[in-house]
Formats: C-alpha cells, structure tokens, sequence
C-alpha cells in the first residue's frame, strides 16, 4: 500500500499534512492500556515448496508467499531487478494455468514507461552573490508537470499568497525566480490555470522547516510516469524550498517585510536535473467468461506487485520486530511508530533476550513485502488458479491484473486505466486486494480475528455492489467480519486513495477494497512471510472469490452515485 508520504509527495500536498503524517502516524487514535494478546506464533523462516492445486488453501498460499517475498526479490522495488525476478514468477505461472495473456504484443505484460526523475546532488547556489547552503537554504522538490526549467540567473520577485499571486500580470512573474509565501505547506495549485506556470522556478518559504524523513526522498531521484506538461513546451517551473536566510539574500529583509510584487536579486545555482528511462510491468491476463453474451463484460481483479525495495545499513531484526510490536499496541494507528517510554522498552528486552537465546541477531535490510502486497498478489493469484482448473467457468469474463508502482503512487493502476486493453466502459467492477494476510487483534486493536477484514468503496459509486457483498457475507455458516471503518468519509489514514482500485473508481468502475489494516511491520524489513497467519489469510481470500464469482455471475452492478472527475484529486 502507498503510504502517506509518498501520496502526499507526489501530489505536492501541504508541508503541514507531510510533517504530521509519522504522527497520523502515531497519534493515538485507538488509545490502548490493555494488555497485548498472546502473539501469533511466528513460523519458520524457510518454507519448502509444493505444488498448487484448484483450491484455494492456506498451504498453497504459503508456498506462493515464501517464494515471492523470499529474500532473493530484494523487496521488489518498482524497476529493480528484485522485482522483475517477482513479475517471472507470476508470470511463469500465468502461462501453467493456461490463461490468455492480455499485455502488449501477445504477452502478460503491459509495458508502464516509468522515468526516473530527479535532480543532481551536489549543487551550488547563490542569491546576489551571497553564497547559500545547498539542501538547507536551498531545497529542490521533486518536479511536477514537464522538464523543469533552469533556474540559473533568474531575477527574484516577491509574488505573496498564491492568491495574492494570481492577481499578478504574466509579465511580473514570466521567465523569474516567484518566491511564494506559502505557511500551509507545499500547496500548489495547477500550473496550467496559475500565472506562476511561467515562472523560471518557485521558491516556497514555509511556516516550519521540512521534517528529515522528507529530506531524503527529496534527494534521491524518483520513479514517475512521463508527466503531462502544465506549460505549452514541455515545461514546468522548477519547485524550491527557500530558508529565511535564503529570502534575506535575495531580498535584503525578511518576508514579513516584503510587499507582493516587489523585486529581488539574481539567483544563480548549478542545480541540474536528469530524467532516464525505468520501464516496468503491468501483468494482465484473461479468463474468457462462459456467457456468449456475458463474457464481453470483465470483473477486474488486482493487488500490486511491487513494495519498497531494501536499506542501505541494515538492522537487528529481532530487535525491531519486538519495538514496531509494543509501540504499534501503544499507539492504535501507523505511524512510523512514536518513542517507546521506559516501560515499553523494558517490555522489549525480555522478548529479545528471549530470542536471543533461540538464535543469533540477524541483521536485515530488506523490506520483504510480503503482506504489502505479497499478500494481495498471491491472493490474485491463487484465485486465478481456483477459477481457470473449476469446470464451471464465470459468465463474465475475469481480468486478473498485477500492477507495478503502487508504492510510487498508484502508477501501474494510472497507466492501465488510461490504457485499458478492452473497453473501460465494459468492466463491471474491480476487485482490489491489498494486505489481507494479517488482522489478528494484535495487528487491528480489538477488532481483529480470524474473519476480519475491512472493506472500502464499495457503496461509493455501487449501493448495488456493496449489498451484494453483504448478502453474499449474511449467507455464509461462517460470516466474514467485515469493518467498513476505513471507509469512513474523512478517515485520517485516507486509505481509500491510497490504493490501485482508486484509479478504477475515478472513470467510474465500481470497486470493493479488501484490506485488514497496516500493522507495526507495515513498509518495515519485518513484513516478511513468516509472520503471515495462513489460514485466516485462506478464509479471506476464498471470501474475494465468491465476491468476484458473485460480481461475475450476477446483474451488473448499477452506477447510482455520483462519479468523480477522473482528473480531480482524491478525497475519502
């Protein structure tokens, strides 16, 4: 699942959001001083693979997971060669069950032309001569929109607000350095109807300085679809972050001191960007339905294959998977986890000591993925194989899709819905399946057990779609507990937007987002296979396939609500 910042990035979302997000992340929105249940005994590390069969089975859903989330993907980063080697495994397996491929050129894959986006490292800058400090008075943002401009030898002018701003003429702002007020944080509006769109760069001077977890992803290039330009030409502005003493430079006073439209000094920076090719895969493939009629229409289903790739140092793995445990009991909701006080800490030691004389530390620096979404894509998978070996095939027809660069914003999921290989207008619904190998009352405070899953969006543009899954769920000897608290309108984990099934719903497909909640392993070198609970994992996923059985056998789900605009942002 793509976390907050990532969405928050990538949409230049406010600074303020960005530099709350750990602490969303951590704020205590389910308070807890009960004591932990009895964890989940955690499996063997190794795991022997078996053969696979029609059912659908916690055996064959280990074997699936321990293969892709094994240490040798390296944490299937989007366009690294840990995840090509996960897209042949799947890949491979489309191919044993026989399924039509629905990629490009006769294949399963669906070419997604990433670019790798960023600017150089080491850079020098200068206002009126006047030296500043690269990364600290200066801070290039990853772009948006086009090839950004150079910024080099720029004039400076005072623009105020973004509101103050467009009021501004294009030819005070045209070919300058804009620097913008901007407290709220990273707020930009679209280029394409602000006069700053003809600005060399813009020069944020925000309310509080970027956290430090943001300072690194703004440094290291990132993958990104080729963007459309918000400017005629191909361009963009370049997007900076000013410090105080940066405006001093430029303007001889502070900004409280500066009036709208006022001018600057030269600016001067050997700040160079770089873009590069790094493709990467959609896997898609077909089970052509049974209805001569019917089997022109598809239920999509989906999870995404890639996750976030490994460290550079590694730590003690042990160690960690006790601290994330205690603080994410302590905390009720991600967040990159608050500090443990000298209680929690002290609860940590005895369960390391305690490890520690079953096994050595063992340094880890791979995020495996294997709930997010190892979890989701074997699931996918194992559906298709229960599906394709049933004598009595589905009247519609099932997409099964794979996307990649989920975990750099919902990338794959963007491409194919504006690249569909058969008819948008003839899905029916999508299917979505992200982290669903957890959900224990350790993992979901209180709510969690061996039937709980939470379920979003599927009332939000289908009340059709929703009560079927309900109805299915009430006829069950076992009903599923499904939580649609994640669904709620405003949640602060915004996890509807923060998934592939989004990119559906935006053209208006009806979506049903299956996910039991992020945990303390959530993006963490934790997440690694034996910590999965398999049969309630099992139980979930044969739950999904009724669904998409249901979906694929019943009337078609009817659009009753209002539909997004496909080019709008995201909003739960």
């Amino acid at each position: 699942m793509t976390s907050l910042r990532t969405l928050a990035l990538a949409s230049l979302a406010p600074l303020g959001l960005l530099a709350q997000a750990p602490a969303a992340v951590g704020a205590p929105l389910l308070p807890n001083a009960d004591p932990m249940p009895v964890p989940r005994a955690e499996l063997p590390r190794t795991h022997a693979p078996r053969a696979t069969g029609a059912a659908i089975t916690a055996g064959d859903l280990m074997t699936r997971l321990y293969i892709f989330a094994d240490d040798s993907m390296q944490g299937r980063e989007t366009s690294t060669p840990g995840h090509e080697r996960g897209l042949r495994y799947i890949e491979g397996e489309l191919k044993r069950l026989g399924l039509k491929p629905l990629g490009d050129s006769g294949s399963f894959r669906q070419l997604v032309p990433l670019v790798r986006r960023g600017w150089s490292g080491d850079f020098t800058a200068s206002a009126g001569g006047q030296p500043l400090d690269a990364w600290v008075d200066v801070v290039p943002v990853p772009p948006r929109g086009g090839v950004p401009r150079r910024a080099d030898g720029a004039s400076a002018v005072y623009v105020g607000t973004f509101d103050e701003a467009a009021k501004l003429p294009d030819s005070v702002i045209a070919g300058r350095l804009a620097v913008v007020k901007s407290p709220g944080g990273l707020r930009l509006p679209r280029l394409a109807q602000s006069p700053l769109r003809t600005a060399a760069a813009i020069a944020f001077v925000l309310g509080t300085p970027i956290p430090p977890r943001f300072m690194e992803f703004f440094r290291q290039p990132q993958v990104a679809l080729p963007e459309r330009p918000d400017a005629g030409g191909g361009e963009s502005p370049a997007l900076l972050v000013l410090s105080p003493k940066g405006v001093s430079a430029l303007f001889g006073t502070r900004i409280d001191s500066l009036t709208v439209g006022q001018a600057g000094r030269t600016f001067a920076t050997t700040l160079a960007y770089a873009e590069a090719p790094a493709p990467s895969y959609n896997l898609v493939a077909l089970l052509p339905g049974s209805d001569p009629v019917l089997r022109a229409e598809y239920v999509a289903v989906g999870g995404h294959s890639d996750h976030v790739g490994f460290n550079r140092a590694p730590v003690d793995h042990d160690s960690l998977k006790a601290y994330n445990r205690e603080a994410w009991w302590k905390a009720g909701a991600y967040a990159g986890l608050p500090p443990l006080d000298a209680a929690g800490r002290a609860t940590v030691r005895p369960n390391v000591d305690s490890l520690r004389r079953l096994r050595p530390a063992r340094p880890d620096s791979i995020s495996n993925g294997a709930d997010d979404d190892g979890s989701g894509s074997m699931a996918v998978l194992e559906i298709a194989e229960n599906l394709a070996r049933a004598p009595q095939k589905p009247k519609r027809s099932i997409l099964f899709v794979w996307h990649t660069g989920e975990e750099k914003g919902l990338l794959g999921a963007e491409w194919i819905s504006e690249h569909m290989p058969v008819g948008r207008d003839s899905v029916v619904a999508q299917v979505n399946i992200d982290m669903i190998g957890r959900g224990d009352a350790v993992d979901v405070k209180r709510l969690g057990g061996p039937n709980y899953v939470g379920l979003l969006g599927s009332r939000r543009l289908s009340t059709m779609l929703g009560d079927m899954i309900d109805t299915l769920n009430a006829r069950r000897k076992q009903p599923i507990a499904l939580d649609y608290a994640f669904d709620a309108n405003g949640h602060p984990e915004n996890f509807y937007c923060r998934s592939d099934h989004y990119h559906y719903a935006r053209w208006g497909i009806p979506v049903a987002f299956f996910f039991t909640g992020s945990h303390g392993d959530y993006h963490q070198v934790t997440d690694e296979p034996q910590y999965i609970d398999y049969p309630h994992y099992a139980t979930i996923t044969n739950f999904i396939r009724d669904v998409v059985m249901g979906v694929a056998n019943g009337p078609r789900p009817i659009v009753d609500k209002p539909k997004l605009d496909p080019n709008g942002p995201c909003r739960q």
